[in-house]
């Protein structure tokens, strides 16, 4: 172990002891990492019949804002949003402690057979979160931070990672772009909005009484959560960049929240689908941009088998709708060719 996973350990045993009386020994497990530079390690207690375990969480304070974190966890575990309890937390070190929900992601349990139950549990937990009033630490998702997340696709994607030099004509036509998809965003019903509402984000969790009397869909990373467009998290679901659904289980689906949501109930059919498309073009520009981020900046190359997924939805939608015409163009003539080259493969 490393000197800060050592004091890590260490620093979680003291707080087990403290809180259930028992005095472990200062060792962890590594349960994963993620995009961040947050690391999970699980502690195990197991003694005369009672097991227990908890997640410990390393996040460094110079890269992570774990009060974040805490003070939403504790918000919305209040209003019975499924969320870890935040057991003990120490802000100047950035060590948390928290319930363990166990190791079963979403995303490799949504089989065939599977999937229809478990995105519709996902959107009934989608629902309640949606309906949770903005407070003071939930910042808007505003035109600023809707621009800036799609300049990662020009900036880390096209010019960075590609070697694309964009034009004055090109920049032009992005920024058109751009400001529609802003425009639409802003259109729509303002919600509470996790912001990474996907597969690797959720659990399965089995039931624990008394704490939980039936099976859940438990939310993790919600620490950069907003208040924003109504089908942001809808499209991170089910547009995953982690996994691909045909369009017409797609919209059976949102034809799901549809029908289970007081806010879709609202809309006319093709404006959710219009809102919903339009959403979702704005992630994937913001998560291509963040896989190739993540590759040149951080060295986590593998995020970079996730942009042809992430880019054959954006041509997609950019089919459907005339006014992205000029879009479709480019990304066929320009951009696809510079994915080639560096042998990223997107479906057209």
């Amino acid at each position: 172990m490393d000197q800060r996973q050592d004091t890590l350990a260490q620093w979680a045993a003291d707080q087990i002891e403290q809180l259930y009386q028992h005095s472990i020994p200062a060792q962890m497990v590594t349960v994963s990492g993620d995009a961040s530079f947050r690391r999970y390690f699980r502690i195990n207690y197991n003694e005369k019949g009672a097991q227990k375990q908890w997640i410990a969480v390393d996040a460094p304070p110079e890269h992570e804002n774990s009060r974040q974190f805490v003070d939403i966890a504790s918000v919305w575990s209040l209003a019975g949003v499924k969320v870890p309890t935040v057991l003990a937390f120490d802000e100047a070190q950035g060590f948390m402690l928290l319930e363990d929900f166990g190791d079963t992601l979403l995303h490799p349990e949504l089989t065939a057979d599977a999937a229809d139950g478990l995105y519709q549990s996902s959107i009934d937990s989608l629902i309640e979160l949606q309906q949770l009033p903005q407070t003071a630490n939930i910042p808007d998702y505003d035109r600023e931070l809707l621009d800036r997340e799609m300049a990662l696709f020009t900036d880390w994607l096209c010019e960075k990672h590609l070697g694309l030099k964009l034009s004055s004509d090109e920049k032009i036509m992005l920024k058109q772009v751009f400001d529609t998809l802003a425009d639409s965003a802003l259109a729509q019903r303002q919600v509470m909005v996790h912001r990474d509402y996907h597969s690797r984000n959720l659990m399965v969790c089995k039931a624990n009484a008394p704490l939980y009397d039936k099976d859940f869909i438990g939310i993790i990373d919600f620490q950069d959560a907003v208040y924003g467009a109504l089908t942001y998290d809808l499209v991170s679901l089910l547009k995953d960049c982690y996994i691909q659904w045909p369009r017409e289980q797609v919209l059976s689906w949102l034809a799901y929240f549809k029908n289970n949501s007081a806010q879709g109930r609202l809309l006319a059919e093709d404006q959710l689908v219009r809102d919903f498309d339009l959403m979702g073009m704005q992630r994937h520009l913001k998560a291509a941009g963040i896989f190739a981020r993540l590759s040149l900046r951080d060295g986590k190359h593998s995020y970079l088998e996730d942009v042809p997924r992430t880019c054959e939805y954006i041509l997609q939608v950019s089919n459907v709708y005339p006014e992205f015409a000029d879009f479709k163009a480019w990304l066929e003539n320009t951009f696809l060719p510079a994915l080639q080259k560096r042998a990223i493969k997107v479906d057209v």
